[in-house]
């Protein structure tokens, strides 16, 4: 019982990064798009400044919690996608510089070049996040000891030589970078008045049809290529109000992106993002890191997690924890509520 709970509280903790730092990295995609002036691109960073560091707090919690609740898990994804993960934290460590260097240096090259860096370290962190979800959907080649070792590329194909990256993993890093494209602009668009809530909302609602057509490819590509999602939903059938989820969610958030709705095209997309994350855990569970040479290698739950006692234990401090964190991010967002203006000084 005890590893069922601390695997949807490390599900949640996810969710919540996706949820949160995702406008962060959408705002980042769209920024050159939707800011033409210094004042616009001000604004566009002052709408994401004062959560975006925040937002992160949530993969570090997820980190955290998954090296105390599935210490196997932790070790072996972190040695076998080490290289990933080390072009993961440079290009977050590049992003915050970004922000914070930008307007130290009024100067006609300095400005330029972080806003660039800012935009194209955001869309990579997309797309290598997607693909990291590929990744776990797939399957690595877990040995007997539960340890993998993965190139970066083989042949680019999702069978047992597969490297990290092959058309599935690439497909679904692009899906990444279209779906957190459109919940940053739809972020954008709610927080800023005039051209640049224009430009935002523009780019939502094109971006709307590029998300609904991968979203159909992805889900077919995925049951074929992983069947131990067709065995779960064939097993649970509840688990269909997860894609139920989506689905409502993706239609609502075109029909509040016609009507100029934002704040509900945000929270829709929200849901949707929710809901297919869901999905994808509730297709694997009880695996947390499936084997694509033996099933039977795969990390699960219960061959991943650490002792009940400590588990136990865990609850103690987690839960108050977790209240602290609620709270912080309450206070943070309602401090910061309303629209953020286009001005000469800020970020």
């Amino acid at each position: 019982m005890l590893p069922v709970l601390w695997f949807w509280i490390v599900a949640v903790m996810i969710a919540m990064y996706v949820v949160l730092d995702g406008f962060d990295l959408g705002a980042g995609i769209v920024h050159l798009a939707v800011a033409r002036t210094d004042a616009e691109r001000r604004a566009v960073l002052k709408a994401i400044g004062p959560v975006w560091d925040g937002n992160e707090v949530w993969l570090l919690a997820g980190g955290g919690t998954l090296y105390f609740a599935f210490p196997a898990l932790y070790s072996s994804s972190f040695s076998g996608f080490y290289l990933p993960l080390m072009v993961v934290l440079w290009l977050l460590i590049l992003r915050g510089t970004s922000v914070e260097f930008r307007s130290h240096i009024q100067n006609a090259v300095w400005l330029p070049m972080w806003d660039v860096i800012f935009s194209l370290a955001s869309a990579l962190l997309a797309i290598f996040f997607g693909a990291a979800l590929g990744n776990v959907v797939r399957g690595v080649p877990l040995d007997e000891k539960g340890e993998f070792f993965l190139p970066l590329w083989t042949n680019f194909q999702p069978g047992r030589e597969a490297g990290i990256l092959d058309w599935y993993t690439i497909l679904i890093g692009v899906y990444s970078f279209a779906v957190l494209m459109q919940h940053g602009a739809l972020w954008i668009a709610y927080k800023t008045e005039g051209a640049v809530q224009e430009r935002a909302r523009a780019i939502a609602q094109r971006a709307w049809y590029v998300m609904a057509a991968l979203t159909v490819i992805v889900t077919i590509t995925s049951f074929r290529l992983q069947p131990k999602l067709a065995q779960s939903f064939a097993q649970w059938p509840v688990g269909y109000v997860f894609p139920a989820l989506a689905l409502v969610s993706l239609i609502l958030l075109f029909l509040y992106e016609r009507r100029q709705e934002d704040l509900k095209a945000f929270l829709a997309s929200t849901f949707f993002l929710l809901g297919m994350l869901t999905s994808v855990v509730f297709g694997v569970f009880p695996m947390v890191l499936p084997a694509n040479t033996d099933p039977a290698l795969s990390l699960t739950i219960y061959n991943a997690s650490a002792p009940e006692y400590g588990l136990k234990v865990g609850l103690g401090w987690f839960i108050p924890g977790l209240l602290i964190a609620a709270f912080y991010f309450w206070f943070l967002y309602r401090r910061f509520a309303g629209k953020v203006q286009a001005e000469a000084e800020g970020y």
